[in-house]
């Protein structure tokens, strides 16, 4: 009598069992996630498997159990029975745990951190209804170099088939034992094959020999796609896109790169490229709808531009290991006076190695095409040539302000002739195209008024705000590296620099060995600024940009448009 007890519990577990099975499979389709067991010999011949060593008898995790060798159409993922056809076998296997006779340990093949069942899967069935977490089973490992982990999904194998047929083109196993270049897409192991094919033959272009075809894939690998990945872990990429693996960053980064370089005609660096994939990512969805509807409400005037400091914290590792000023953008108008700009951008070339890259913004597209475009172009390459400056031009057709500051992202610093200021009336703030470019511009612009500078002795506008703090960053880099003096003028206006801001200043020019001229002074700002740079003998101004809120600041006004309509000599304005 208990034992026909325990038979009627066993098989009411089964019904049970069947119908979570059932639940399972449904909510499977519907989120299109497969609930299919693993096929052992699909598998076996995706991964070329061709070799097996008995691992002896271990404790597994049934977690890790995905597949069978060949019984994976009778049960679902979670071994759940899909029929009832073994409905009897498996209420004895159940009757046999509850009267405690125990069963013996199943037998598996292991591949990877993933295992099939070759024999026992009632058992496995069985143990998981009872909620057990581990089971005994004899090991069978059976070798590949492809990678394979418990949440494998049978789509998943068509990507691994494809890695094990590139390890066996490749042999980057073997040449680089540490490799893993796991992917989510199918089509991604023929465009590193595309890849490894013109590495190699650049390759031996540059040698001027033939390259063995090993010797070209290790080159890649150590020159081409380590680089790469080594910016996705410094900028921590993947961490944005939680989903993928760092061999797709390296495809998705190597395509953006080159899409950006022939949008823009420009040679894009790959942290470039990985910082516009990081602001397409985060700017997303209704961050990017909510920057679009400010755009078409507010003027230009009134849009907020960057936090003070972005641009000081991409260019911190270089402002101690290279120069800052890499590549500088050059606006110029073609007018006669409209050159000042590239003779100032030259001399500073010339210091930081930079190479110039010229903007001529006409009003439509028709007029890219014309003679006066396309001479403007021409003169700006033979004046860069003629004084050894790497540099060349590109034409560009829509508003002046918008266009410079979407182009200024790409570039380290944008040198503009400042024909016109920003006014001194409201409305003449508003509507100005500089004062536009100085609100939204996410790089320092140097303001070059119909004049240029040798740039040998600068003059530091600090009070302790945000942007003065951009300000003294840059100062004190250009005093270090171009070995130049430096003035430092502290204007006690409406709203006087406060000791510890004084002490600040002082500290971080002694931390950097730069030693300057401290002026505090009273009275107005902007004309204490101007007198100060003439009486010290100072040939350009440094200052932060717009501090207060857009609105506010059209309303009042800003010291930095007083210096900007005062001026006779370059102004670095830092953002």
């Amino acid at each position: 009598m208990l034992i026909n007890k325990t038979r009627a519990t066993a098989l009411e577990d089964f019904i049970q069992a069947r119908r979570q099975a059932n639940l399972q499979l449904l909510l499977a389709r519907m989120s299109g996630r497969s609930m299919d067991l693993l096929n052992y010999e699909d598998v076996r011949r995706a991964l070329k498997v061709t070799t097996r060593i008995e691992r002896g008898l271990q404790e597994i995790e049934l977690d890790a159990i995905v597949g069978s060798v060949g019984r994976y159409t009778d049960f679902t993922r979670t071994f759940l029975p899909r029929s009832d056809s073994s409905k009897e076998r498996w209420a004895t296997v159940r009757q046999i745990a509850t009267d405690g006779e125990g069963w013996p340990p199943i037998a598996v093949y292991q591949v990877g951190d993933a295992y099939f069942v070759l024999d026992g899967n009632h058992r496995v069935s069985v143990a998981r209804a009872l909620g057990m977490k581990s089971i005994q089973a004899y090991v069978t490992e059976a070798i590949t170099h492809i990678p394979l982990s418990p949440d494998v999904q049978p789509d998943d194998l068509i990507i691994k088939a494809r890695y094990a047929d590139f390890l066996q083109r490749t042999n980057l196993d073997q040449l680089r034992p540490q490799a893993d270049l796991n992917v989510t897409a199918p089509g991604a192991y023929r465009i590193l094959d595309e890849h490894i094919a013109i590495h190699h033959y650049y390759l031996g272009l540059n040698q001027q020999r033939d390259i063995p075809y090993a010797e070209a894939v290790a080159s890649w690998y150590d020159h081409i796609y380590i680089p790469i990945i080594e910016v996705v872990r410094g900028r921590d990429i993947l961490r944005d896109f939680p989903q993928r693996t760092e061999t797709d960053l390296y495809i998705w980064l190597s395509r953006h790169r080159a899409d950006l370089q022939a949008e823009l005609a420009w040679e894009i660096t790959t942290e470039d490229a990985a910082t516009d994939l990081l602001v397409q990512q985060q700017e997303g969805g209704l961050a990017r709808l909510g920057e679009k509807l400010i755009t078409s409400v507010l003027p230009q005037g009134l849009q907020v531009g960057p936090e003070p400091g972005e641009w000081r914290k991409q260019q911190l590792a270089r402002r101690y290991t290279g120069n800052l000023f890499a590549n500088i953008l050059v606006p110029v108008n073609g007018a006669e006076d409209g050159w000042y700009g590239l003779e100032q951008a030259m001399i500073i070339a010339r210091r930081e190695e930079s190479v110039l890259r010229g903007l001529h913004i006409v009003p439509t597209t028709a007029a890219q095409e014309g003679a006066e475009a396309t001479a403007v172009q021409t003169q700006f390459a033979q004046r860069c040539q003629e004084n050894g400056i790497q540099g060349s031009l590109i034409l560009e057709s829509g508003p002046v302000p918008r266009l410079i500051c979407d182009r200024a992202r790409w570039n380290d610093l944008i040198v503009v002739n400042l024909t016109y200021p920003p006014g001194k009336a409201m409305l003449a703030r508003l509507g100005s195209g500089f004062h536009q470019l100085v609100q939204r511009c996410p790089r320092p612009i140097l303001a070059v008024p119909r004049t240029f500078s040798p740039l040998n002795r600068a003059l530091l506008a600090y009070d302790g705000s945000p942007k003065a703090e951009e300000a003294l960053f840059l100062a004190t880099y250009l005093a270090e590296r171009w070995q130049i003096g430096l003035v430092v003028v502290m204007a006690q206006d409406k709203n006087p620099v406060s000791a510890s801001s004084q002490q600040h200043a002082r500290d971080y020019l002694e931390l950097h060995e730069v030693t300057a001229t401290m002026i505090v002074a009273a009275g107005n700002a902007a004309k204490v600024i101007q007198e100060t740079a003439v009486a010290y003998g100072c040939d350009f101004m440094i200052i932060g940009g717009y501090g207060a809120q857009p609105v506010v600041e059209v309303v009042l006004g800003s010291t930095a448009n007083d210096i900007l309509r005062r001026t006779n000599m370059p102004v670095l304005i830092c953002q």
